[in-house]
């Protein structure tokens, strides 16, 4: 090293603030311990000097130009090492962001989510981002060198794992609680409400380390495509279940709806074959509900009458067609089906 360089180190050693490199960081460590008295200290606006030593913060200074004299710093006095004759003082100096951070990008696998509709446990992905604040930089700096992670880059990595768990735990306990489907989750139709609930999950979590999660956005809940064509798939049978009256009726209906189509196929033209693909849905429901009877009238022969009948179903056409409906602009029934059965419930008006 040269001359003139070594008198531009010394010069460094002489003016504290953070580097220019790290203007963007929340936390910034200076990497030099041993001080000298009369050290000029510069803390920007949007920022605080934290003076730490054996894992205990001694002082603070405020944004400000600061001469580090036990003259006029009373705290330093507790810092200054005897073997150098008062001269310097030996101690860690953290800047700290009180600022907001906005945008910080998170993300990764939260394991398998049992989605309530259909019982399967699906592979989800979730990644977003959201803004952070330091609300108390005394705690946030003790935590740090607490947990050894005094860089921004360790506190950071450290930071998103933590909202990463708790998304993962506050999706699969919404699931199970309210029972939401796990393609409407996808479709973002909550997103609103598990972000909120991502923001109070945090909140004991980073409470002891003086920081606030904001807001979060962007936020996003996915799975593979080849999983979301299966979910839609067997939903659609559940909702089609629940409109024939049971799996039982459903599985007649199809196979009742199967063999309508194949006549339908082998039409001569005339019309025919384009009057029973459109009825090949009614007719299906409809046989479906016909050997339901026998089967139930069979049953009654052999068995002791039940205790108490089963509710019948007290929907109106007008309410079964509402429901419809919602299952066509959900995605779960197509255009053609959808005219199919709304054709048959028209005739019960």
């Amino acid at each position: 090293m040269g001359f003139f360089g070594t008198i531009k180190d010394e010069a460094k050693r002489n003016f504290i603030a953070r580097a220019d490199e790290a203007k963007g960081e929340i936390v910034y460590k200076y990497p030099e311990k041993n001080i000298r008295m009369l050290t000029q200290l510069t803390v920007d606006a949007d920022e605080i000097a934290l003076f730490v030593k054996d894992g205990k913060v001694e002082g603070k200074l405020g944004p400000g130009r600061h001469q580090l004299d036990t003259s006029n710093i009373p705290f330093l006095s507790r810092l200054v090492e005897g073997f150098t004759g008062g001269n310097m003082f030996m101690a860690e100096v953290f800047f700290v962001s009180t600022r907001e951070f906005t945008g910080v990008k998170f993300g990764g696998p939260i394991g398998d989510v049992r989605d309530p509709e259909t019982g399967l446990g699906i592979g989800t992905m979730v990644y977003g981002d959201f803004s952070v604040r330091v609300t108390e930089p005394e705690k946030l700096v003790v935590g740090l060198v607490g947990m050894g992670r005094t860089s921004n880059a360790d506190f950071l990595g450290w930071f998103k794992n933590q909202v990463l768990k708790v998304t993962r735990d506050r999706i699969a306990e919404l699931l199970v609680k309210k029972r939401w489907p796990l393609l409407d989750v996808t479709s973002g139709a909550y997103t609103e409400e598990i972000e909120n609930e991502v923001i109070a999950g945090l909140k004991p979590h980073v409470d002891t380390y003086g920081m606030t999660v904001v807001r979060m956005g962007n936020f996003h809940v996915s799975i593979k495509e080849e999983d979301e064509a299966t979910l839609k798939k067997l939903s659609k049978d559940v909702a089609y279940s629940r409109l024939a009256g049971g799996f039982q009726q459903y599985a007649q209906g199809q196979a009742m709806l199967g063999a309508a189509e194949g006549m339908a196929k082998g039409g001569d033209g005339s019309g025919a074959g384009a009057g029973l693909q459109g009825m090949g849905m009614g007719m299906g429901f409809g046989m479906a509900q016909m050997f339901t009877n026998q089967q139930q009238q069979q049953h009654q022969q052999q068995q002791p009458p039940p205790a108490a009948a089963a509710p019948a179903d007290t929907r109106t056409p007008a309410q079964r067609l509402k429901e419809l409906k919602e299952l066509k602009d959900a995605g779960v029934l197509s255009d053609d089906e959808y005219n199919a059965k709304r054709a048959e419930l028209m005739k019960l008006l």
